[in-house]
């Protein structure tokens, strides 16, 4: 389906999904209640120095008691489709044990209060979450958790599958892998390149164990969300910047969607499994488990890279095998958290994916922006924020004008929220949270994507 353009008016094709996105650990709080077990981030955070003025999810936003005042802020937004996570430890309190039937009602009053109020639920079966537990018997390091994995997926389909017609597997492994197993910014914390890589094969293992699974509790739509990059060479005429460009690709984009989408890990990205002594993990087999078919393809994207050759250097702790690539500084707009900020990027990667992976629809699962929001009375003008979704909304436009497949957009995030190791200090919402009272004031930003909604394109 091609866009339509009126005059200085942009429309997105009919049926176009519009919607916001979340995550359980980074709004619900009640992380002792109900029967819910620690996760991976509740030790992580509780770690002195590792979370900015060492804050912790036991609040957040307290949606797990405010969820219905937050469906209605959705609905009376326009938001058509909602995507949130399920956490782990609530409803499989010891990882891999019985069902907690008390986790799963939560997530059955939301699913119910969401089609009470007209908005698709997309359930994400791991936002990061991992149960201690498991960590604790080796985490994504361990084969066996790929099939817990698998088990959760049955437990939740199961459950929610009558009502819940799009599901996702993992939200962005690279990071789980990478910041999590390498750079040691993540939970669980480690330090170790080979770990990462045997949780890079154990995570897309246990999503084709999931895939199944939903399949087999009837899931009408099974996806996968990667966190995306479009990596350009700082001199697109040297061959080594573009060794260098090709090297990090792999690494955040060709390492996921090849075996994916194309049934096996490119032999470059082989290589690094044998260099860091993890291509052991890797079994006869495997490789037609994670090439299950999926119906589409979540991207979430944030930001452009641009990189170079550089002798003696490498892509640093979260990058392991990257050495002789450097990421150079971009003269572009910023982010609060110092991302540069370039839509055009945005464009490239979809055309790229449309490209390279023809014949995969796409949704954009998260795209949004942190800011120093400031609430003034009632209102935050966030006149940042609502460049940066109308610069990269622009930028989906223009990629499906062109013929990419994307299916819909999910603006992160619907609040402010706990942002993982930068705790509440770095703001996202399109939705202002007040921690200390937990008084909701939408943002510009919220009233503008509403219209945007309402209209189904831009002015």
């Amino acid at each position: 389906m091609a866009p339509d353009q009126v005059g200085a008016a942009l429309r997105f094709p009919q049926g176009f999904r519009w919607g916001a996105a979340t995550a359980a650990y980074q709004i619900e709080g009640a992380v002792q209640e109900d029967g819910r077990t620690p996760s991976i981030w509740d030790t992580f955070a509780r770690t002195p120095g590792k979370v900015f003025h060492g804050h912790t999810g036991d609040v957040a936003c307290d949606h797990y008691h405010r969820y219905r005042d937050d469906v209605a802020l959705m609905a009376g937004l326009g938001v058509g489709t909602y995507r949130f996570s399920l956490a782990w430890p609530r409803i499989k309190p010891d990882g891999s044990g019985p069902v907690n039937g008390r986790g799963l009602d939560f997530y059955d009053r939301l699913v119910d209060e969401l089609l009470a109020k007209g908005i698709s639920p997309m359930a994400t079966l791991y936002h990061w979450d991992l149960p201690q537990v498991l960590e604790d018997r080796g985490g994504w390091t361990n084969r066996d958790t790929a099939y817990y994995f698998a088990d959760l997926a049955a437990a939740a389909v199961a459950r929610l599958g009558d009502r819940v017609a799009t599901w996702t597997t993992l939200n962005e492994p690279w990071c789980s892998a990478f910041l999590g197993y390498a750079a040691g910014v993540h939970a669980p914390g480690r330090e170790d390149p080979t770990a990462a890589f045997q949780a890079v094969h154990h995570l897309l293992l246990g999503h084709g164990l999931a895939v199944r699974a939903l399949r087999d509790g009837g899931a009408r739509e099974v996806s996968l969300t990667l966190n995306l990059a479009r990596v350009r060479p700082d001199d697109p005429a040297d061959p080594h910047d573009l060794a260098a460009v090709h090297l990090i690709e792999g690494l955040h984009n060709r390492l996921w969607l090849d075996p994916v989408l194309r049934g096996a890990y490119p032999a470059d990205m082989l290589a690094l499994f044998r260099r860091f002594g993890a291509d052991h993990v890797i079994r006869p087999g495997d490789d037609a488990i994670i090439a299950a078919p999926i119906d589409f393809l979540g991207v979430n994207y944030y930001q452009p890279a641009r990189v170079r050759a550089a002798l003696g250097v490498d892509g640093g702790p979260a990058n392991p095998g990257t050495e002789g690539a450097e990421y150079v500084a971009q003269d572009l707009p910023v982010t609060a958290m110092d991302w540069p900020v370039d839509p055009s990027s945005f464009y490239e990667l979809l055309m790229w994916l449309s490209d390279g992976y023809p014949g995969t629809p796409m949704m954009i699962t998260e795209n949004g922006a942190a800011y120093d929001d400031v609430l003034v009375g009632d209102r935050v003008a966030d006149t940042d924020r609502v460049g940066f979704l109308d610069g990269h909304l622009r930028a989906v436009h223009q990629a499906l004008a062109e013929g990419a497949d994307v299916r819909g957009y999910l603006a992160w995030s619907l609040l402010d929220n706990y942002e993982w190791g930068y705790g509440y200090g770095k703001r996202f919402g399109i939705v202002h949270v007040d921690y200390d009272t937990q008084r909701r004031t939408l943002k510009d930003s919220a009233r503008w994507y509403a219209a945007v909604i309402g209209r189904n394109g831009l002015d």
